[in-house]
Parts: structure tokens; sequence; C-alpha cells
């Protein structure tokens, strides 16, 4: 069984790595790029919530939930789960008068977690943080003259991540979630006017890296009969990143394309050289209610002040930010989820919406996101192992203020793998 799981992580690894990663979106141009979900596939089609926790599938978002892996199945102990996802984006960009389609293939997460006794479980991962992936043209009219802006921008930030949970009493958990970000963050304006033999060029790029932690408290009480009340906490601590930059202007030939000349900027005299990106706090608060492995349904609210975030070396004159805010409502349901007769009752359905006040203003018009999610959870074979799929529709930004709509479809595949990491030796 561990072999069959090693072999279906490798594999799932390696369609991640060489698909074509990032985002397609204009508004990763924004402050450290088009910021990734940071959830399992299940999770994911529940709206995004990270409220339940069970004992036999990861929640990459609620640390304290690690505290539930072992628990009620395999003797409470010796149980590891791997979780692996990858997911493709189609795009429909609209603006005002044009419309433009493409899609992007990404790994989404690969994660491990491990029971390592009553009460107490661990995991460990990598995924996406951030992405940046745009090309945009700029044309406009200056003194007669047709003046074009092309502005490119590729890179991103990964991030890696230590998780603890812990059962402090029946149903209390606490957790937390140290992260490791890092990643290079580049764009480039050309620029040029017509009937003019050479154009002008300005790259950047950010060395990015730095630490910000994640701590969770869940209480997940019996209510009633076998109902149980959800309910958690969670806080991700201000991240601070630090940004090491550089800079180069130059001009290029129109018709080649080839450089003529490059300078470097002293940055160090603008003290842009080393700069500080201070992600602000998050806090999560959720709610849900349901019978364990047959149905839940819940909601979390989330909230961030992102009016105090600042990107001093790559911030653009069309952008500000204020408090950001995020809604998701979601659930599922198993029919039977032991049943012998019938595969289709042992099928979990997942489904949710999501409403995100990103806190990017542009142009002076707030971005937001809305997505509705649904998907399967397959099971394979008679284990605790599952084939999860998943689906969301969703909208983002406007044609407003000469702005870009994003409509979108996703498509996630993901694994959620489970065995015994030892087993105890019995002499008779």
């Amino acid at each position: 069984m561990i072999r069959k799981i090693v072999i279906a992580i490798v594999y799932i690894t390696t369609v991640g790595m060489y698909a074509q990663d990032g985002t397609v979106s204009p508004y990763s141009f924004f402050g450290i790029g088009d910021l990734r979900n940071e959830s399992t596939v299940e999770n994911q089609m529940m709206g995004g919530i990270g409220v339940y926790a069970d004992s036999v599938h990861i929640n990459l978002k609620n640390p304290a939930a690690f505290g539930k892996l072992g628990l009620e199945v395999m003797d409470r102990e010796g149980l590891v789960t791997y979780t692996a996802g990858v997911s493709n984006k189609q795009y429909t960009l609209k603006s005002f008068t044009e419309e433009e389609q493409s899609s992007i293939t990404s790994l989404d997460y690969l994660a491990l977690g491990f029971s390592v006794g009553k009460g107490l479980g661990m995991g460990f991962g990598i995924m996406p943080y951030s992405s940046v992936g745009y090309n945009l043209v700029d044309e406009r009219t200056v003194s007669g003259n047709s003046l074009v802006n092309v502005y490119s921008g590729e890179g991103g930030l990964t991030k890696v991540f230590y998780s603890v949970g812990y059962e402090v009493v029946k149903d209390l958990s606490i957790g937390a979630t140290v992260n490791f970000n890092f990643g290079t963050l580049e764009s480039e304006r050309l620029q040029q006017i017509d009937d003019v033999q050479f154009g002008t060029f300005d790259r950047r790029s950010s060395r990015v890296n730095g630490f910000d932690f994640n701590y969770a408290l869940n209480y997940s009480p019996i209510i009633k009969g076998r109902n149980r009340l959800h309910t958690s906490i969670r806080v991700n601590t201000q991240g601070n990143l630090v940004s090491k930059n550089d800079r180069q202007l130059g001009s290029f030939s129109v018709s080649t394309g080839g450089t003529i000349e490059e300078l470097e900027v002293n940055l160090d005299a603008q003290n842009l050289k080393n700069t500080e990106l201070k992600i602000p706090t998050a806090t999560t608060l959720g709610i849900g209610y349901g019978e364990d492995y047959k149905w839940f349904i819940g909601a979390e609210y989330s909230f961030q002040e992102m009016s105090s975030f600042e990107n001093a070396f790559l911030g653009a004159d069309s952008i500000a930010y204020e408090d950001a805010s995020s809604f998701a409502f979601g659930g599922f349901i198993t029919p039977e989820h032991g049943s012998f007769s019938s595969y289709f009752k042992r099928v979990t359905y997942r489904a949710g919406l999501r409403l995100d006040k990103t806190g990017m203003l542009v142009n002076d018009v707030d971005i937001n996101n809305f997505g509705i999610t649904f998907g399967l959870g397959l099971p394979l074979g008679r284990s605790f192992s599952n084939l999860n799929l998943g689906f969301e529709f969703g909208r983002r930004g406007t044609t407003r203020a000469n702005l870009i709509e994003e409509s979108y479809f996703k498509f996630n595949v993901g694994l959620s793998l489970n065995d015994r990491w030892f087993q105890k030796r019995k002499i008779n």
C-alpha cells in the first residue's frame, strides 16, 4: 500500500511540476501577485471553509485539525495521510471592447500528515502562496503621437509549512503552523512611440522571503445524539517579508527587439535596495453543524486590515488598499459512508459559495470575487482514501473604469491517501 501511495504522489507531483504554473490574471500586477487558495480540494469545494475537521483528511487551513488525525481509526495512532492536488483554470478576460480566453494548469499543494499519539498530529508540505503572470497593453495618444506601454510580469512566492495540532481535552483542540515564504517577483514595462526607432524599458526584480504563523482553536462538542457543533477561530499573523530589489533602465531597437543600452539603477540611494513587505494579520471565525462522516453545513467570516499594506518598490499609482473581508458557506453529505451494497452511497457530495472583498481599489473601483463550488469525494477501495474532484465557477473584477472582468472555471483533482506509517510487531 505504501508503495502505491508513493507512486501516486510522485506521479501527481510530476504532472503538476511540468504543467504550466501560475496565473494569467491582470490583477496579479498588484501587491505580491495573485494569492492562491491554501486549502485542499475537499475544503475548496465547500466554499473554502476550514472549520470542519475529521480523523482521515488533512485540513491545510486549520492547524488545530491535525489533532484529530488518527482518532477513531487505526487504534488512534500510526495513521499517515498523503494529499496532493492539481488544478486547471479556464479564464475569460473581458474589457469594455475586447474579450480573450486563456488557461493555466498548476500543482496546488503537496502535504503529509500523521498521528504520533492520542490527540497529537503533525504535518508538513509545500504549496504556491502567490503567482504573477500578466501581459497588459496600454495605448494612448500624447501630443498627437501614439504612445504604447506594454506591462508584463512573472514569478510568485512558494510556501513551505510545518503544522502541529493537539486535542487538549475532549473536543477542544489547538494548533499552530509556521510558514516560510520565498520566491521572485519580476516585472517589465516597454514603452515606444510611433515612428521612433528606439523604445525604452524598465525592468524590476524582487527576491522575497520571510515567515508568518497560523494559530487555531477548535471546539466541537456533541450537541444532540450524534450531531456535533463545530466552531473555530484562526489567526494568520502578520507576514514580515524581506525583499531584495534590482532595477534596470535602458533602450531597445523597435525593429529587432535587441537591447541598445542598459543601466543598473542605484537603489541604495533611494533606500529601495532592501524593503519590507508586511502582509496584515487575517482573522477567521467559523461555525458549523453536522454528523461525523455523514453530513455537515458551515460558514466562515474572515477580515484583514489590508489598508495598511504597501509595496514601496513594485507599487502602482492606480492601486490603493482598504480592509478586506470574505464570507464563505458550504457543506457535504455522504449518504452511507459504510455501505457495502452501493458505491454511490459512499460518495461524498460537496458544495459551497464564497464572496471575497479583496481590499484592492484599482482606479477607485473595488475588486471583488464571487465563486460557486461543488465536487465529489470518490472512495478508493474499502479504505479511508479518496479521489476528490472539484469544480468552481466564479467572477472577479469589472469592466468599469477601463478595468478587466475575469470569468473563470476551475477543475480540481486531489488525492487523499491513508495508511499506517508503522506497524507494531506481534509475537505469539
